[in-house]
């Protein structure tokens, strides 16, 4: 398909050149043929004298008309096909040139004769790619990059203590046992905290290097949001809060479970995080015309500024990297990805009191 749409971009810039090659070539003929019939007119109409140049001009034409025809026809014929000729090759030429620009970086626009106008185009589309894919590279090479570097700055704070800790263990093996068991508790609290980092980033190396794949089937979502509600209950207690589900029992959604699991764990562990004690978290869920809407909201404001890049990759709301609070940056990128590819939509609200991540699916 793409060689005939090729071979036919081809013909019709041959077709043009040779169009109007003709034509110019018709009208060369032509006014030589309107300058054959114009002097038999002016020598039948006028009583003109031998010696007169003009008549012997025109009588030249008259008398020798068959010559000149084909004669001026075929130098007419011979310097119009050179000029023509030579426009083709300069054309090549300038295409050459074109070809340059467009391995450049830079922004120029390619502007080539309008008979080209078809070719500038589409090397105008290249250049335009061109630079598309080059600054994809650019950005997955940073992104390769940060990670990276956020790896081994989240990493290196957690495993610095742990080794601290387990030093001081090994050093004073004679250390009372309360001191110890506080030594061992921190220590273990770190390594935790190291294995959740490493875990985030082979998350979102899979998600990064992978496009995702959906298993959908009918999930009962009032049971998804209990067990969710359950699994969280040791973080919510230890803090004095509650999760509280507004939602039919009989409400379900065609989804990926493990996916969709992972969207609301996520969403779920940045309510904890960045809700105040004692306070309530509530999870709303209803089904309007034709989308699913899901709602967490938690007391504590989000600044406005933050909301539109609180779905980036390593973005943190307190920009504090080595604090036990949160994650790297990366649950609600993975969250926001997760849901694209189910068709839906997320985003996060927020005022001087609460903040509302919604989740939006479309109903099957």
């Amino acid at each position: 398909m793409k060689n005939k749409t090729k071979s036919k971009f081809g013909n019709g810039i041959t077709k043009s050149i040779l169009t109007k090659f003709f034509i110019t070539l018709i009208i060369y003929v032509a006014i030589i043929i309107f300058i054959l019939i114009l002097s038999k007119i002016l020598l039948s109409l006028f009583i003109w004298q031998p010696y007169d140049p003009v008549y012997k001009f025109f009588k030249q034409f008259d008398n020798n008309a068959v010559g000149i025809v084909f004669i001026g026809g075929l130098v007419g014929f011979v310097v119009i096909f050179v000029f023509y000729w030579r426009k083709t090759l300069g054309f090549i030429d300038t295409i050459v040139e074109a070809s340059e620009v467009l391995v450049e970086q830079g922004d120029d626009i390619i502007q080539l004769p309008v008979e080209l106008k078809q070719v500038e185009i589409r090397m105008n589309q290249a250049k335009q790619e061109v630079l598309r894919n080059s600054r994809l590279a650019r950005e997955a090479e940073q992104r390769k990059n940060d990670l990276i570097v956020y790896l081994a700055h989240d990493i290196k704070t957690p495993l610095t203590s742990v080794i601290g800790y387990l030093n001081l263990l090994d050093e004073a093996p004679d250390m009372p046992a309360e001191q110890k068991a506080k030594y061992v508790h921190i220590t273990l609290d770190k390594a935790y905290r190291l294995e959740r980092l490493i875990n985030e980033f082979f998350e979102i190396t899979r998600y990064n290097f992978q496009a995702i794949t959906l298993a959908k089937q009918n999930i009962d979502l009032y049971y998804m949001l209990a067990q969710l509600t359950d699994e969280f209950y040791p973080q919510l207690a230890a803090n004095g809060k509650q999760a509280v589900i507004h939602a039919p029992e009989d409400l379900s959604v065609y989804a990926d479970p493990d996916k969709l699991a992972r969207v609301f764990n996520n969403i779920m562990k940045n309510a904890i995080a960045y809700s105040g004690d004692n306070s309530i978290i509530e999870i709303t869920a209803d089904v309007s015309e034709d989308k699913l809407t899901i709602v967490f909201k938690n007391d504590g404001s989000i600044p406005q500024e933050k909301l539109t890049s609180i779905f980036e990759r390593f973005f943190r709301l307190d920009n504090a990297r080595s604090s036990d609070t949160g994650g790297a940056g990366l649950g609600l990128a993975i969250a926001k990805e997760i849901i694209a590819a189910h068709g839906g939509n997320i985003y996060a609200e927020s005022d001087v009191n609460y903040t509302m991540f919604t989740v939006e699916l479309p109903v099957a």
